[in-house]
């Protein structure tokens, strides 16, 4: 953003290889450049956008251009004006010229609905003010009087009256000027040097600033163009890599990004079709920092890995500020479009939910406990899991995850995920997988119940689903929690409650009370029973801990501004 000489706020933007103007801050808001303040510097008036000097007074010129090639430069007193020497002053009149910004400026009481004799005695009264604007509407005794201590840029209104308040005004100016004496000729380049003196100054803090500012940009575009190589560098040699992709390759692939799938907090999915007509999901991220290690993390966590219940990585591209990457297709979009319904057009029946629930907990299983490093996804939930036209779950969206050393308990990182999702250890900042675990808990509750964590249509007591899932298991009614709007789901009202043990299981305050991955699928598939004894205070912590209890709708505000949901409910 620069701040030009002739009054312009300019928006620049370093495109390709140069500067560019972006935008003109104020272009709209202003009727034409002789609106600026300084467009024609100090006492230039300023008429169609041509700059001039205050005309003549008879033979006697009271002011001269700066720089005649630059009449925009403004101009200067042929003699400077001094309080010392009051009696020598006379006013200088100049009909239809005004000053800008006038329906800004706020009025001394005693000048306002006044006259235009009573204006120039005030004026004349005050040694500090360098010139009198009055306005008026019909006839000049009754206007407005302002009196600036700088003069800055005039405005001509011959051709163009001045409108203020659903009035149209006259405007008259006033400037000071000082008398030269009949034996003191008047020399131009002193007086001119001593009058530039100022400008000369200014120019040069200006040119200064805006040196300063050139320098702190060509150092941040080298530090962000050494970064973005040593990253595209440092993925040239991560062994087990995806297929690199070109960034004009992938616009074709797109149609120049024509057909949008869905957006998130990070960036847009289009649908795109490979040359050999595979259809391909591109995730299009925008951003620097958060996003580029969201980047690395989604290339570095799933380039690598292949399993039947997590999405496809099928390449990158990473290429200056570009950073895109290339999932396989799922036809049916992610899960919440099918669980958050709002019509019974998509009701998913009983052995459909079942099926992607056993689904998530395959994939989440092969993160923790089957990779090389465990990975903990830190973000479960419908929004990212993703389903394919035979409603098979895949675990997408790794751009928040950690990996974590076969021989770590624990690692220390900063609080991530989505609201309602979070684990009650996240207050340490110490966690674990079984952080995933809980996620997995409070989908699988939405996916049972056919509702989103947070309901801000209800009741305070049934806001939250956890909250409600408490009451109605210690009421003995979790019939009451079943999907209503599936018939299926009524008849198989006792399966889905047996379940919901499991998912109390999951959702454990202490982390070591919830079961493994591993251990969840034997019990979705009903090999071992549920632990007896379960604590459905799903906030509580051990109390060895120390910590606080854990309440979701603290944390709901806190951290939804910087991680936003995915918002992807169409297919990708």
């Amino acid at each position: 953003m620069k701040l030009c000489s002739d009054g312009h706020l300019r928006l620049y933007g370093f495109l390709e290889s140069s500067w560019l103007e972006v935008y003109d801050l104020f272009k709209q808001e202003l009727s034409g450049d002789c609106d600026y303040p300084t467009v024609c510097g100090r006492y230039g008036i300023c008429s169609d956008g041509q700059c001039s000097c205050p005309a003549s007074s008879g033979e006697t010129r009271y002011f001269h251009q700066v720089d005649n090639t630059k009449p925009n430069l403004g101009c200067f007193e042929n003699v400077p004006l001094s309080c010392g020497a009051s009696k020598n002053e006379s006013l200088l009149e100049l009909e239809n010229v005004r000053y800008f910004g006038l329906e800004y400026f706020s009025l001394i009481e005693d000048l306002k609905y006044t006259n235009a004799s009573s204006c120039k005695e005030a004026y004349t009264k005050n040694c500090s003010c360098k010139a009198a604007i009055f306005w008026y509407g019909s006839d000049l005794t009754s206007g407005n009087c302002y009196l600036p201590t700088q003069v800055f840029s005039l405005i001509n209104i011959t051709h163009n009256r001045f409108f203020y308040d659903y009035t149209t005004y006259e405007s008259i100016a006033y400037l000071k000027v000082q008398n030269v004496a009949n034996d003191a000729p008047f020399t131009p380049v002193d007086n001119h040097m001593s009058n530039r003196l100022p400008v000369i100054l200014g120019s040069s803090l200006g040119a200064l600033f805006a040196m300063m500012i050139l320098i702190v940009a060509i150092v941040l575009f080298v530090q962000k163009r050494d970064d973005n190589q040593a990253e595209e560098a440092y993925l040239d040699h991560v062994p087990g890599m995806p297929t690199r992709f070109v960034y004009d390759d992938l616009k074709t692939i797109t149609e120049e990004f024509g057909k949008k799938l869905g957006e998130g907090g990070f960036g847009s999915v289009f649908e795109g079709t490979l040359r050999d007509g595979t259809k391909v999901a591109v995730k299009r991220l925008y951003g620097f920092g958060q996003v580029k290690k969201s980047f690395l993390a989604e290339v570095e966590t799933i380039g690598s890995i292949h399993h039947m219940n997590l999405v496809r990585l099928v390449g990158f591209c990473a290429k200056k500020t570009h950073r895109l990457l290339i999932y396989e297709y799922m036809s049916n979009g992610s899960l919440d479009r099918w669980i958050f319904h709002k019509s019974n057009e998509c009701v998913l029946n009983w052995q459909q939910r079942k099926k992607i629930i056993l689904d998530i907990a395959k994939g989440l299983n092969y993160l923790h406990e089957d990779c090389r490093q465990k990975i903990v996804h830190l973000d479960i939930k419908p929004q990212n899991i993703l389903l394919d036209g035979n409603f098979n779950a895949k675990v997408a969206d790794f751009g928040l995850s950690k990996l974590i050393d076969k021989d770590q308990s624990q690692i220390v990182t900063t609080m991530r995920g989505t609201p309602g999702y979070l684990a009650p250890e996240w207050l340490s900042a110490a966690i674990t997988e079984k952080v995933d675990v809980y996620s997995f808990g409070v989908v699988i509750l939405e996916i049972l119940y056919g509702r989103k964590i947070f309901d801000h249509s209800l009741d305070q007591e049934d806001m939250y689903i956890l909250s409600l899932f408490k009451r109605k298991a210690e009421e003995e009614r979790l019939l009451d929690i079943v999907d209503k709007s599936s018939d299926d789901m009524q008849l198989n009202g006792l399966n889905a409650v047996n379940m919901m043990r499991i998912v109390a299981w999951c959702l454990q305050g202490d982390y070591i009370k919830r079961p493994p991955m591993s251990m969840v699928i034997k019990a979705l598939e009903g090999i071992v029973k549920v632990q007896e004894g379960l604590d459905y205070d799903f906030s509580a912590q051990p109390s060895s801990s120390g910590a606080a209890r854990f309440n979701p709708m603290d944390v709901e505000f806190t951290i939804i501004a910087t991680l936003l949901p995915s918002i992807l409910s169409g297919p990708r």
